[in-house]
């Protein structure tokens, strides 16, 4: 659930931070909180909720055995179990946003744990439904879909049952499964209490004086230090604490991979991954090609390597020199600069996307600053159909921050535009599109910045964004999908993964992206921890789908700037699909196939593009930007 909740989350500290918690002793402006009274107006009212949506499992069990007797039987099945679906997601989500707010509040913890029993018992009450309507048969299901037009929202949904015939086991097996479900889970939420909310973090004192506390905000807001001191002896001491829990959080990870394995293998899959792709009916070549074509363009991420050394004044690259900025900026984005400077950048995508975006920006569908204990990151979730979608950040007034605003108020406006034409039970997309639209909103935000900077350093900033978002979505994401690959074909092949293992085999693959053996990026042993803090990995194979999304999103806004109109058309068109077919036909029908390698050369391209103007910038001192 937490996977179809939370869309985008960003990495654990992918943002630099710099918010001192001084909310926390001050009254936060309402404003810049979310509304959660919109879901439910008070606690009890949550729970009258929840107790109703447990009251409706014995009806969906005695449906058992009624799916094959009538069209209208199937309807009314299907129809029960969406409404109680579409319940229970409303449920949800209060929970965990609540919870989210801070994650020490036992209270609110336990509410997502009785709000994961709850779909643990929705599993196991509609367990039963997979293999009867198997056994029932194609043939007759699809003459059931003809017979009634009230199966039309429903019709996706069947095939795709009927599609997994071969990963469906009998009645009693998947019911046994579905006595297990919540227990899967367990990994990914033990790592997110030690993450978030167990590890005693170190202080530190910077060249200037200030003392930090290396936690997820503290270290994401040194590593970026111009200091070079200072964000290594962040990187010393973030990577050094996690150090510490390696041998914890390895078998955390390796029950979490254990348990995947055995749930393929119990499904007749030939891995993790075929279970992944196929759970989307998405090609294999897409995955391979893009682990490909990422390695042959490495020569291209270490040319930026290089530049940044060249920026930086740095003669030979380390690792903690990733992420400072290559040239300053001295501006403030304000959440209500944030909010406009994105709807200024939006207006390419015409009239009513401007106006339905400034309309819920306006709402309180945001929580926006960080706290103590806030889950750290962003994210957007979408799923409680009936309100609209919420959205965290942790917003500190910086470009990193303006450009995560435009990320997941993409997220937020494919699924307004998804609503409008689609139901309840095809409004919810698949994750190989929904990182679609936040890429190429940060695209479209990148390009209206630096169209309209004012100096060269300023272009000079916004051009090393782009690059650095490049970077941190393509290449970098890639990486993390080869080590999760790396890890799961261990598993399958009986290797045992300790937290040791686990960091030499994050290392090999770090290394071999930056160059480190041709000294390109130098990366000490510590940093090989890294894999640590990466939630992602518990989402299983999730993270070639940021990689692949950049790619799309990159391909979609340049036929936006191409073709104009008819561009913004069939942009708007593939967020209205929703979910209503399956992932990667709705994108080829946008255009762009993701199992060939040219739309994956075409984002190298672009950013050999980008090194190239900002060499001439650099070169050339004569040249001047126009007034603005």
């Amino acid at each position: 659930m937490r996977r179809i909740l939370l869309v985008a989350t960003a990495l654990v500290a992918a943002l630099p931070l710099s918010h001192t918690f001084a909310q926390e002793e001050a009254t936060v402006d309402p404003r810049y909180t979310w509304d959660l009274t919109e879901l439910f107006p008070t606690v009890e009212a949550w729970e009258e909720a929840r107790e109703e949506v447990l009251a409706e499992f014995e009806a969906i069990e005695a449906r058992r055995g009624t799916l094959g007797d009538s069209a209208d039987s199937l309807y009314r099945t299907y129809r029960h179990v969406s409404d109680t679906l579409r319940k229970s997601y409303r449920v949800y989500v209060y929970a965990s946003l609540n919870s989210d707010e801070d994650l020490r509040v036992s209270e609110t913890q336990e509410r997502v744990q009785l709000a994961d029993i709850m779909f643990a018992q929705f599993n196991e009450a509609t367990a039963w439904m997979q293999p009867e309507l198997i056994e029932v048969g194609r043939e007759v299901i699809e003459s059931y879909i003809k017979e009634d037009e009230r199966l039309a929202p429903f019709a996706y949904q069947l095939d795709d049952s009927l599609r997994n015939a071969p990963h469906t086991l009998g009645m009693e097996a998947e019911q046994t499964l579905s006595y297990l479900s919540q227990t899967f889970g367990a990994p990914s939420n033990t790592y997110s209490l030690i993450a978030n909310s167990d590890i005693p973090w170190p202080t530190i004192t910077l060249s200037d004086g200030e003392e930090v506390t290396v936690d997820a905000q503290g270290y994401g807001r040194a590593r970026s230090s111009t200091n070079r001191d200072d964000r290594k002896l962040a990187f010393d001491t973030y990577w050094g604490k996690w150090r510490e829990y390696r041998n914890s959080v390895g078998m955390v990870l390796n029950s979490h991979i254990q348990t995947q394995v055995g749930l393929a293998k119990a499904r007749n899959y030939d891995s993790v991954l075929h279970r992944e792709l196929h759970q989307d009916n998405l090609p294999a070549a897409v995955y391979h090609t893009l682990v490909e074509e990422v390695n042959k363009a490495l020569p291209t991420l270490h040319r930026y390597f290089r530049l940044r050394g060249r920026m930086l004044g740095v003669e030979q690259m380390h690792y903690y020199d990733i992420y400072p900025p290559l040239v300053s900026l001295d501006k403030e984005f304000d959440i209500e600069t944030s909010k406009q400077i994105t709807l200024e950048a939006m207006s390419v995508l015409g009239e009513d996307w401007v106006e339905m975006q400034k309309a819920a920006m306006d709402e309180r569908w945001m929580h926006v600053y960080p706290q103590r204990g806030k889950q750290s990151g962003a994210y957007m979730a979408g799923i409680a159909y009936d309100v609209h979608p919420y959205v965290l950040l942790n917003h500190n007034d910086n470009y990193a921050s303006l450009s995560t605003l435009a990320h997941e108020w993409g997220h937020a406006m494919h699924t307004l535009y998804a609503r409008q034409e689609q139901p309840f039970e095809t409004a919810g997309y698949a994750t190989f599109i929904a990182e679609i639209p936040s890429t190429s909103l940060e695209l479209i935000l990148q390009d209206y910045m630096q169209k309209n900077a004012e100096t060269i350093d300023e272009k000079l900033f916004y051009l090393g964004h782009a690059l650095e978002g490049m970077r941190g979505t393509f290449f970098r994401q890639t990486m993390f999908a080869e080590f999760e690959l790396a890890l799961y074909e261990a598993a399958e092949r009986g290797e045992a993964l300790s937290g040791d293992r686990i960091s030499e085999i994050y290392g090999e693959i770090l290394r071999r992206y930056h160059g480190h053996d041709e000294g390109i990026v130098i990366i000490d042993d510590l940093y090989t921890n890294e894999w640590m803090f990466i939630q992602h990995f518990y989402y299983n194979m999730y993270v070639f789908q940021y990689s692949t999304s950049k790619t799309a999103g990159t391909a979609l806004y340049s036929k936006i700037v191409s073709e104009g109109e008819a561009g913004v058309e069939n942009y708007k068109n593939l967020l209205r699909a929703g979910g209503s077919n399956y992932p990667y036909l709705l994108l080829v029908e946008a255009g762009v196939d993701l199992a060939k390698p040219e739309p994956y050369q075409a984002i190298i391209a672009k950013m050999n593009a980008i090194m190239d103007e900002m060499e001439r910038l650099l070169d050339d001192p004569s040249i001047q930007l126009s007034a603005r």
